[in-house]
């Protein structure tokens, strides 16, 4: 399908310690606050099993799409243990907003967002739990998912291979099941949003497991092999029922229908290690795609989902990260649409921005600051004064404008970022049924 994209970014932050984890807060009146996580391991090798050497930062953010120059603004940094992953309920508890963090001294710390008296909205702590002794908790998700604030949970993974199922009660965690569920760490644990009974998991043993809570956790549902390495992400589509992706080590995205794991709907090759996975939260067909050492990517999946089959093409790319793409996430806020072009007083012959240039990011310093430099496709240098301006004309006003985060790893760095995108053909209506169709 063809379509005008552009990605740009709008602004860098230095988190200091190692940034592995993004997420845009999705409750309706905080939509402008993203929460950022770091990991930093102190010490040798020999230190490596000790959660004592692990440190780490949590960072919230503000979005104001009013400031041009630095619209992103930090409200709060707390120094906590090391941070492997952390989401967001997707629905206030007892009417706030609560972020979840996997730490690597094993548990699950719940913090609820509150007003300060000085600094406005941040964070203070409500609840953890440890979900096991010499583990490190790597992942967490909500059963929130298709926003229902009944029966709240969350599902947490460990290094030890193990799943935790837990329920807040009270501002108190408290453990429902727990189970090993694979032979080496368990890398990604996620809940169905269907079927918030259905969790899958995955790990380092190359294994994608399907676990039903109703039966109990002593065999899983199914066990699929079909990623060659290590299973590291796993998100279920809040749009359609039965839809799920998963990415691993082996730099394969795999989308599913939830009733048939023998064979995935679609592979895509995306030429890096898929750390994270994260639906579009409206737009049913895009999902976005951390890829370690290939950075991000977004994919257009409406042909599998429609039952066509075939790898997802890539619709963007960012890549200004200069280290391991880790984390990712799409905001739920409406951005402004671009400025206007000016007239140009002079029309640039065989203008290169038409064929296809792209930003390549030259040096980044330890402010908010970076310089960039216009490439063609084959990498050769655009002088600034043949280079088209950012802008889109009206007769090119995307018809979808995305704010997103991402974060790279050894270079210590959180970009925020913005996605223009304007196909130039309507997908056409499905003539088949897929996943999740009313006659699914």
């Amino acid at each position: 399908m063809a379509s005008r994209s552009k990605t740009r970014n709008l602004q860098v932050f230095d988190t200091q310690l190692h940034a592995d984890t993004v997420e845009w807060c999705p409750v309706s009146a905080n939509h402008d606050l993203l929460a950022c996580g770091t990991y930093q391991l102190q010490g040798g090798v020999g230190d490596e099993h000790a959660s004592s050497s692990r440190t780490g930062r949590l960072y919230l953010f503000e979005f104001g799409q009013g400031t041009q120059v630095s619209p992103l603004s930090e409200l709060q940094r707390l120094d906590t243990a090391a941070i492997l992953d952390l989401k967001w309920c997707h629905v206030p508890l007892a009417g706030r907003a609560v972020l979840g963090v996997a730490a690597a001294t094993g548990e699950l710390q719940l913090y609820a967002l509150s007003d300060r008296q000085v600094g406005g909205r941040g964070l203070r702590t409500l609840s953890s739990l440890q979900v096991g002794a010499e583990r490190l908790a790597l992942s967490l998700d909500w059963s929130t998912g298709r926003l229902d604030s009944s029966d709240v949970r969350v599902v947490c993974s460990d290094s030890a291979g193990g799943v935790s199922v837990l329920a807040l009660a009270d501002s108190a965690l408290l453990t429902l099941s727990q189970w090993t569920a694979h032979d080496y760490e368990a890398w990604i644990s996620a809940f169905s949003y269907w079927d918030t009974q259905l969790v899958y998991s995955g790990g380092d043993d190359c294994k994608l497991k399907g676990w039903d809570l109703r039966a109990g956790p002593s065999h899983p549902t199914f066990t699929s092999k079909r990623h060659s390495m290590g299973v590291c992400s796993v998100h279920s589509s809040p749009h359609r029922e039965h839809v799920l992706a998963t990415g691993s080590y082996d730099e394969q995205v795999l989308l599913w229908d939830g009733r048939n794991m023998q064979r995935p709907l679609s592979e895509s090759p995306v030429g890096g290690g898929v750390w994270r996975l994260k639906w579009h939260p409206t737009e049913q067909h895009l999902l976005l795609a951390a890829c370690m050492h290939n950075d991000f990517h977004i994919l257009h999946c409406q042909q599998a989902l429609d039952g066509g089959g075939g790898a997802c093409p890539v619709v963007a790319s960012y890549v200004l990260h200069n280290s391991l793409a880790y984390g990712a996430d799409w905001s739920r806020l409406s951005l402004q649409a671009p400025a206007p072009c000016p007239p140009l007083l002079v029309e640039p012959k065989n203008s290169p921005w038409d064929g296809g240039g792209h930003l390549k990011i030259q040096y980044e310093s330890p402010t908010t600051s970076f310089d960039t430099s216009l490439e063609d496709d084959v990498g050769r240098y655009i002088p600034e004064a043949n280079a088209a301006p950012p802008c889109s004309s009206a007769q090119e006003t995307p018809s979808l404008s995305c704010l997103l985060a991402s974060c790279s790893f050894y270079d210590h760095m959180l970009h925020v970022w913005r996605w223009d995108w304007a196909p130039e053909e309507a997908p056409q209506e499905p003539e088949r049924s897929g996943p999740g169709s009313s006659s699914g």
